[in-house]
This record gives C-alpha cells, structure tokens and sequence, in this order.
C-alpha cells in the first residue's frame, strides 16, 4: 500500500478538494498510522494525537475530518496553549452580552460553530485544572453554557480529536492534568513517530515541496541524503523550512548542498546530542572518537562548552573510554585523539568541571570494554605497571 501526502503550505490547509490527501509518507509507520485513520474516521469515537512539535498532528486531525462522515461539516481548531484560562473559555463555550469587560453582544463558541462537524483542541496539555474540568463536563453530556449565562443553552453534536507534545501521563502522576479526562480523550490514540525515525519520508516530503514552488527546483542526490542524515529536532515543520530557504539560495535549477543552511550542512555528519537517553549520547560521542575520525579537544569539548551536552554525559563519556583502557588515564589521550603532552590540561579539564571519574573501579575484574577492542587503536609503549601510579587525576588520586 502507498500512501501519498503532505505537508501542504499554510494558506492549502482549506483545501476546495476535500479529498485531496494531506499527509504526504513512504514510510511503514505512517502507512499504518493513515491505515488506522481510515478505520478510526468511520466513527465518533474521541481521538488524542501525541508526538513532537512539527510532526503534523493537526494534519492528521484534519485527514480524520475529512475521511469521516462529517467532512461536509465544519472542522474548529482551537490552539489551547495560545490562550489564557478565562479566553479559552469564552472561545470554547462562547458568553453572552455583558458577560465581561468587551462583551458587547453574545457570541457563540467553537462549540456550537463546530455542531455536527470536529473540533480540534491543539496543545490540550496546555489547559489548566479549571477548564479540564469543564471540558470534562463537556465530554460527558454536550451540553454547552456560555460564559455568563446563567442556564444550560444548548446540546451540540460534536467530535473531539486533541493533541498534545506533552506526556499525559506524566502529568496526571504530578498533578497537572485530570486522569479521567484523559480516559474521556484517549479512546483511540495515535502517537506519529519524529521524522528521524522514518526518514523514508524525507526523500518524498522534498520532491514534494520542492515541486509546489514557485519557481520548481530538483535537490542533488548527495544534497537529498544529506538532508536525510540531519536528525531534524523540529521534525516536518523544519524540513519545510530549510527546503524553503534553499531554494532561495540556489542561483538554478538544482539544489546542491551549499545551498543547504550551514546547520543542516554541519550536523549531518557532525556528532550532535539530541533528546534520546544520556547513555546513547554517550555511545555516539565515543564511537566518533573511537572510530569517526573525532578528536576531543576538536568536537566534543566545543559541545560541552557550548552546552549541547552535559557533565552527566562527560563523565558517561569518560567512564566508557576508562572501561576501555581498564582504568588508564594516560592511555585515555591517545584513544580520545589527544596528544601525550595535554595530559594535565585533560585532567585540569575534568577536574574544573567536575567530570573525573575514579579509575578504581576499573582496574580490578578485567571489565569488558563496551564497543569493539578492534575498533581501537594499539596502545604502544604500555608497560603495564609503570604508569598505574602517576595516571589517576590529581582529585581521584586522594581519595
């Protein structure tokens, strides 16, 4: 099965073909996603959207709208974290004249607008306690009272699809958001992978919007795979951005890598942390070292200065490399692509920021390294024993 769609540009999102698709894939997580979107769309059931900023959740809420029965019916998007508590109240349920200073005239919610049809409720995470609760309400019996009124006005027929970036769970474990609330919008839940982990979109996501342009361009094979070995942090939403800006750079008819932002240019082959677990951090810092041609004072000492890892993934760093040379600091330098001579600036280093680690704990039981010996370099002019007492950092050394 094929699916193709998009990321469509802003002013499309109202698109007169309804059917036109929105989501534009070639990967196996996406086919299963709008797989799930065809079944889901045939009914009313509540849908929450979870993922990261920029991977297209109110996209999929639009393809729900448009595939279910509801499509000839208004689809409402509200952005909750746009709004302030008393705001997104009034936008929801609409108040009636006097209600408040500016209430002028009654005015009808995003409720009633969106009667018989969906409404979306972006960033639903973003909600305080007091209008989950009335949200809840809501959810429970659809009947609808406007701010400042004093009765129920009226009962509306109306889907509810929400998205968040935020871990629900999480929040209801610490307080901040209703557990039965959260049970009332995950009746069916859909989390849309990052595009990191389905890069077999980012080849067909670029032709696509390089084609809609203006001006229509073709990206170069070696500037499409270097586009797709960036990690993408701000996921679909930034590869729209930097298809966008390089295009403006490019003088003719092909995109070629510099063109590309130097951002994208650097990071595709660089070692950058992302928000994965501290130890694969850890893992990729020293298999650059190791094995990537890497030096440390060169690459991973300007990412710690420049904050873009931390002094947990320091030390994690560090312990790797001493599990390798069983505990030898000295041996540490050459493995790390450190000349013999910095091996007090290295120390002076750890120590100022707090990153050394005992080398005790590694000289005893013949730990296994943790990547590979054969991706090592031999350890030439090692005597075993003559270094052991002068190659722990002054601070460990006391200890």
């Amino acid at each position: 099965m094929k699916f193709e769609s998009a990321l469509p540009a802003p002013g499309d999102l109202s698109s007169d073909a309804p059917h036109e698709p929105l989501i534009i894939s070639a990967s196996p997580q996406m086919a299963e996603i709008l797989e799930l979107i065809s079944r889901v769309a045939a009914g009313d059931a509540k849908v929450l959207i979870t993922g990261e900023s920029g991977v297209g959740k109110d996209l999929l809420a639009r393809e729900i709208h448009q595939r279910s029965v509801r499509a000839a019916k208004p689809f409402i998007a509200v952005n909750c974290a746009g709004l302030t508590e008393t705001l997104l109240e009034s936008e929801l349920f609409g108040h009636v004249k006097g209600s408040f200073t500016g209430a002028y005239r009654d005015k009808p919610g995003k409720l009633q607008l969106a009667h018989r049809g969906t409404l979306f409720l972006d960033e639903v995470g973003e909600m305080s306690l007091r209008m989950q609760a009335l949200l809840l309400r809501f959810l429970e019996n659809g009947e609808i009272q406007a701010v400042g009124a004093d009765h129920i006005r009226t009962t509306v027929d109306v889907r509810v699809v929400a998205a968040t970036n935020r871990n629900l769970g999480e929040m209801v474990s610490s307080g901040q958001f209703r557990e039965d609330l959260l049970y009332r919008l995950r009746v069916i839940h859909i989390h849309v992978p990052p595009l990191r982990e389905r890069r077999e979109d980012i080849r067909v996501l670029v032709k696509h919007l390089a084609g809609r342009a203006a001006r229509p361009v073709t990206f170069s094979e070696a500037a499409t795979r270097t586009l797709e070995r960036h990690r993408w942090p701000g996921n679909v939403r930034e590869l729209q951005n930097v298809v966008e800006q390089a295009m403006w750079m490019s003088h003719g008819e092909t995109v070629e890598i510099d063109h590309l932002p130097p951002s994208v240019q650097t990071q595709a082959d660089a070692v950058l942390p992302v928000k994965e677990r501290r130890r694969q951090v850890a893992d990729d810092l020293y298999q650059a070292l190791v094995s990537g041609g890497y030096a440390f004072w060169e690459h991973i000492h300007p990412l710690f200065l420049g904050r873009d890892i931390t002094r947990h993934d320091m030390r994690e760093l560090v312990r790797k490399g001493l599990t390798t040379t069983r505990g030898n600091y000295r041996s540490l330098l050459r493995l790390f692509g450190m000349p013999a001579g910095d091996y007090k600036r290295f120390l002076n280093f750890l120590a100022a920021h707090e990153c050394n680690v005992d080398f005790r704990e590694f000289r005893h039981g013949n730990p296994t390294p943790a990547r590979a010996p054969r991706l090592l370099p031999p350890l030439s002019g090692q005597s075993g024993g003559s270094e052991k007492a002068n190659d722990a950092p002054p601070a460990v050394r006391s200890a």
